[in-house]
């Protein structure tokens, strides 16, 4: 697997599966019916957005880290990650999650913080508390799920 900062070329294959991923209701806070305006506006124009792609080019999932904060509060990183559903199980998140700390480390961050992790994306919170993250807070019922309802959202934490 090869990791690399993503190219503005990457987002023909990142958009298929980021809608697919957002329209399904299921993790992420993004507007359902997001247009690919958006979404190329909002993944792409990260301080850092990376790839994950096999050995042939095709990409496997992508991540995206800056700053969660502005101004005194700028140096805690946030990241958001999403793995192509034909990619699933191959270690693609994990992956991409170690590179991101790692890499959001050596950009000078002192902590990262994950502000809504779905609570019933059971396979997401324990990759995170494998790498060091750990739930400091619980937001009742703030997560509509498409199929499941009011579900929590977790804000997730580590230092680096």
């Amino acid at each position: 697997m090869i990791l690399r900062d993503a190219t503005p070329d990457d987002w023909a294959a990142i958009w298929p599966f980021l809608h697919d991923i957002v329209a399904a209701g299921e993790t992420y806070t993004l507007p359902r019916d997001l247009d690919e305006e958006q979404a190329r506006a909002l993944w792409m124009s990260a301080a850092r957005t990376v790839v994950a792609t096999d050995d042939d080019g095709t990409v496997l999932g992508t991540a995206k880290f800056g700053p969660n904060h502005l101004g005194p509060a700028s140096h805690i990183a946030n990241a958001s990650f999403m793995v192509a559903p034909a990619a699933a199980g191959r270690g693609v998140g994990r992956a991409l999650g170690e590179h991101v700390v790692e890499q959001a480390r050596v950009d000078g961050y002192r902590s990262m913080q994950f502000n809504a992790v779905v609570s019933t994306n059971t396979r997401a919170v324990a990759l995170w508390r494998s790498l060091g993250f750990a739930v400091i807070a619980t937001l009742p019922e703030g997560y509509r799920h498409a199929t499941l309802g009011y579900v929590d959202l977790h804000i997730m934490f580590r230092t680096l």
